[in-house]
């Protein structure tokens, strides 16, 4: 089946086999039977129908809202009086294998949206399909007796949708409205061919081992509290050092790149927030309160106390560029049914600077921004890409703003030699940006960065700089997290080394184990000097076994593990366990400092 034609392409347009046979047009470009993306598309777009038909053979009295591919699958959300969980997934997975046995072909047909309208009168998931649909012609898909709405892409047969995986069962409000009923959405894959599907398999497998929200709870990071609120993290103390190790690296490479340390308030009146365009344009991200019969916003963004920053006196082009930044506190409301660890937040901290610079200086600091983020994202072992996101269909400003802010940001990349992608219409809704995509240890792609060119919120705040001529002249802004948030970027980072954090910023660099209570006051003395030298450590001291507390102490991760008993006191020494090197050997006190301060400057920003 190898080189059987599963679809062909024109243009961007994937067109299925039905399509085409019911055309008179010629299609050259073939998409055969593969793990290509177009192939890809058309597979599991197919096997989210095999899906569909599999559970209303198993339960009678299900209906169906939308079944869509994503990025690496598909899902279907449904309704169904029964409640599914994960071990229902085999009997689904296994009706499926029949389905497929069968060798159903898959028919395309061509209704209007008025017989459309009547053709599915008793099901209002399916009437709720059709208002989402454009008057005019309508397709069905219909395969055995399970029959569709859909525009497609499928592939002609089921015997084409042999290679699947059911992944997980969760909840999802209809339309994404969190004011609407709660569907039952079932996720899944499909390839063409049983190496893939394990190869990615075996990668979910690993993904949960390495879940954030697990190790999160496991090394003591962080943790959520309903009586505090969903989507607002707490930091415990393993978590807390972690990050402010984090910030405190950021901020020496910050200052040593010239970015002098803001800090706006949480909390303006609405009347900026009007001026800027987040009122109108993003004011449903927003939350609101009165304070002394006067509206104010709480800040979802750090952009409007840094352009009061530099409100606050007179600049002159030899000032410029003026780059301030800010470990800026910012709320969003998110729907509690997109809420996820610590991926999607209501509270985060953006690791936010803006530049105030001429529109000729635009290219030279994005370069600038650009080698940040390489050196930022070697020293976690992260690769990445870029993507210039453009004009989104909501947004403020003139046009020649955006195509000159969108210019500078191609030229910054184009002179760089990096290769970009285009999101059309993906950009802010006052300017465009570049977005930084990296990729983990799973060859999972994460946006997290941002660099934005803002000719707009400068002309509605008339901030101006004296130029060489002695006149007012305009600033260009460039918004920029690299980043994106420490919530966001740890919870990726904790996947990605799973739970193996770099030295320079792991939570505890070292346990200490004295072997016994005669150890004790060596142990502390070391622990003291290390803490001097901005090594955490922590004193296993628990009326345990020693294995036991090395046992212990491994399950944390902790890089270094210190062992002392009576000739490491007699000889002030230690005996290393150096987890990450998986090496045993002993050290002088002073040598274990040395070694230790010698990998905390492995990294440089």
């Amino acid at each position: 089946m190898t080189n059987d034609v599963l679809a062909y392409k024109s243009g961007d347009l994937i067109i299925d086999t039905q399509t085409a046979s019911a055309s008179s047009a010629t299609y050259e470009n073939e998409i055969l039977f593969d793990n290509s993306a177009e192939a890809l598309e058309v597979i599991r777009h197919s096997c989210a129908h095999l899906m569909a038909q599999a559970i209303k053979e198993l339960y009678k009295d299900a209906q169906f809202f939308v079944g869509p591919v994503i990025e690496d699958g598909f899902y279907y959300d449904f309704r169904v009086s029964e409640k599914m969980g994960e071990g229902d997934l085999k009997a689904i997975e296994d009706k499926m294998e029949e389905l497929v046995k069968a060798k159903l072909p898959i028919e395309k047909i061509y209704i209007t949206k008025t017989q459309a309208i009547g053709h599915f009168a008793n099901d209002d998931l399916k009437q709720e399909v059709l208002l989402r649909i454009p008057d005019g012609e309508v397709t069905i898909y219909k395969q055995g007796s399970f029959e569709d709405l859909c525009r497609g892409p499928h592939a002609p047969n089921t015997k084409y949708l042999r290679f699947f995986k059911l992944t997980r069962v969760a909840g999802a409000y209809l339309g994404g409205d969190e004011k609407r009923e709660m569907l039952t959405r079932i996720y899944g894959t499909a390839f063409c061919d049983k190496e893939s599907l394990k190869e990615y398999i075996a990668t979910i497998e690993e993904a949960k081992k390495r879940d954030h929200r697990k190790l999160g709870a496991e090394l003591k990071l962080f943790t959520f509290d309903e009586e505090v609120g969903a989507g607002l993290p707490i930091w415990l103390p393993n978590g807390g050092r972690l990050r402010s190790k984090l910030e405190q690296f950021l901020f020496k490479a910050h200052r040593i790149r010239g970015y002098q340390p803001v800090r706006g308030p949480e909390l303006l009146k609405s009347d900026a927030w009007k001026v800027s365009g987040h009122y109108a344009n993003y004011g449903e991200n927003m939350y609101f309160t009165v304070i002394d019969e006067a509206e104010y916003g709480i800040k979802p963004m750090n952009c409007l106390g840094h352009i009061k920053v530099f409100q606050n006196e007179v600049r002159s082009y030899r000032d410029l560029p003026l780059k301030f930044f800010e470990y800026g506190v910012v709320h969003r409301h998110e729907k509690s049914g997109v809420l996820h660890g610590l991926f999607r937040v209501r509270e985060f901290t953006q690791d936010d600077a803006h530049i105030f610079c001429t529109p000729d200086q635009i290219k030279e600091n994005v370069i600038e921004i650009l080698s940040f983020v390489d050196s930022l994202m070697k020293a976690f072992d992260f690769t990445y890409e870029m993507e210039i996101s453009t004009k989104p269909e909501k947004s403020i400003g003139d046009e020649v703003y955006w195509e000159r802010a969108t210019q500078g940001l191609k030229d910054a990349l184009g002179e760089n030699g990096i290769k970009y992608g285009i999101d059309e219409g993906g950009g802010a809704f006052y300017g465009p940006k570049i977005d930084i995509k990296i990729t983990d240890a799973l060859k999972r792609k994460w946006q997290c960065g941002t660099i934005q060119v803002d000719f707009n919120l400068p002309e509605r705040f008339d901030i101006s700089y004296v130029d060489a001529n002695n006149e007012h002249a305009r600033p260009v802004m460039l918004h920029r997290a690299i980043l994106g948030s420490f919530e966001r970027f740890i919870g990726i980072l904790t996947e990605h080394t799973a739970g193996e954090f770099p030295f320079f910023i792991a939570p505890t660099q070292a346990v200490i184990v004295p072997i016994g209570e005669d150890h004790h006051a060596y142990a502390k003395e070391l622990a003291s000097e290390l803490a001097g030298e901005n090594i955490d450590t922590e004193i296993s001291m628990k009326n345990e076994s020693l294995n036991k507390r090395i046992r212990n102490a491994e399950k944390m991760r902790v890089p270094m593990i210190l062992v002392i008993g009576d000739e490491e006191v007699k000889n002030k020494s230690v005996a290393l366990r150096d987890r990450r090197e998986r090496t045993q050997y002993n050290l002088t006190k002073e040598q274990l400092i040395l070694k230790m301060k010698e990998k905390m400057s492995e990294v440089h920003f």
